[in-house]
């Protein structure tokens, strides 16, 4: 369980439900995805998680967890939070599609940007 500051700080009122989402494996807490609950949608607040795990990608087990909760709730959004297009740290929100931004005016979808394919080389002529 968080320590008490940490709750007090999560548990502030945003204007939402928040809730701590739990994530076990077997009998050992290995995160905890801080989750607030509005009108339109979830807000992912914040999600930590045992280091010795994160070769299981438990941010990305997170977000889809956030995702199916917000389903079942018929809540049409998942907010991701804060995203900085240049920081690498960030970009695995891109990842999650169909994905909008705040352009300053309004919400914008961004289209997911694919890697240009591989150019194959033609086949040497047997000549």
């Amino acid at each position: 369980m968080p320590a008490p500051k940490i709750i007090e700080f999560f548990g502030e009122p945003w204007g939402g439900v928040t809730r701590f989402i739990e994530f076990w494996l077997a009998d050992q807490l290995i995160g905890v995805a801080v989750t607030d609950q509005l009108e339109y949608g979830l807000s992912a607040v914040y999600t930590f998680f045992d280091p010795e795990i994160a070769e299981r990608a438990p941010g990305v087990f997170a977000i889809l967890t956030q995702i199916e909760l917000a389903r079942r709730l018929a809540l049409p959004y998942l907010y991701l939070g804060y995203w900085i297009r240049d920081c690498q740290k960030m970009a695995y929100k891109t990842r999650f599609q169909p994905i909008e931004a705040w352009n300053g005016l309004d919400w914008q979808i961004l289209l997911h940007q694919k890697k240009p394919p591989l150019k194959k080389e033609p086949p040497q002529s047997p000549l």
